[in-house]
């Protein structure tokens, strides 16, 4: 593993070791209920945020900086606001390293390793900045309640679906009421691929049902790109000539 700590020189490292280290501290970043807590364990994992951060960009390192330094702050509602600010740089870096140094991303997941898919399909919707559109007609409770935890506070979650409503929607609802997310629901006819659409820059192709995964065949998550703009234009077209399911309309 690619070791970086805050402010130490070090020697030029490559784009693949810096998706590397940016990857490692995602999937290790602490709780968010204590992430602010002024504990070493989470003052090591802020530095080594702001040190990944300043090797991708020296600009966005300066302002990493400054968002860990507020984060420590003993203003409550500052402190939140650093910590946004930090966690959206980090996940910007290590999105622009994952388009820069990998290209297209296949995954290919071998039969019966459902967690395995699991897990691929919660990093790419964790990624989301701002906006996630997820196409899939067989969305239910159960893909709202494998999947949607893991969405970034103030990200906007557009779901595509048809078949499964009477599921989809109470979970739907339910999760809305307690984790205060903005999530929409709209239907359309005559669609029948499953795609995760992140921030309107990048496209993932699954090729299972994201609620069977791997159970029952060997699947791959293939990242779209020269086919990405008609992708995007054509499932854009259909959110927007949908019909909304949640929130109900008045």
């Amino acid at each position: 593993m690619l070791a970086l700590t805050w402010g130490e020189a070090s020697m030029p490292v490559t784009n693949e070791q810096l998706l590397g280290e940016l990857e490692d501290i995602i999937r290790n970043q602490p709780p968010y209920a204590t992430i602010l807590q002024n504990v070493p364990e989470n003052r090591a994992w802020t530095g080594r945020a702001v040190a990944a951060i300043s090797q991708w960009d020296l600009l966005s390192g300066t302002q990493a900086r400054n968002y860990a330094v507020a984060m420590r702050g003993v203003m409550a509602r500052g402190a939140n606001e650093a910590l946004e600010g930090l966690l959206g740089l980090l996940y910007e870096a290590n999105s622009s390293l994952r388009l820069l140094t990998v290209g297209p991303v296949s995954t290919a997941i071998g039969h019966g390793l459902v967690f395995d898919y699991f897990d691929e399909i919660r990093k790419l919707i964790g990624a989301g900045g701002a906006d996630l559109l997820i196409v899939d007609p067989y969305l239910d409770a159960d893909f709202v309640s494998r999947y949607l935890p893991d969405v970034r506070s103030g990200v906007s979650v557009r779901l595509l679906a048809r078949e499964r409503l009477s599921s989809l929607l109470p979970a739907v609802q339910a999760l809305v009421q307690q984790a205060k997310l903005s999530i929409t629901v709209r239907t359309s006819p005559n669609f029948h691929d499953r795609y995760i659409f992140v921030d309107g820059k990048v496209c993932y192709q699954s090729g299972a049902s994201f609620r069977d995964g791997a159970r029952n065949a060997p699947t791959t998550i293939t990242q779209i790109t020269d086919a990405f703009a008609a992708v995007s234009a054509t499932y854009e077209t259909m959110w927007a000539n949908g019909a909304q399911r949640f929130p109900l309309q008045p």
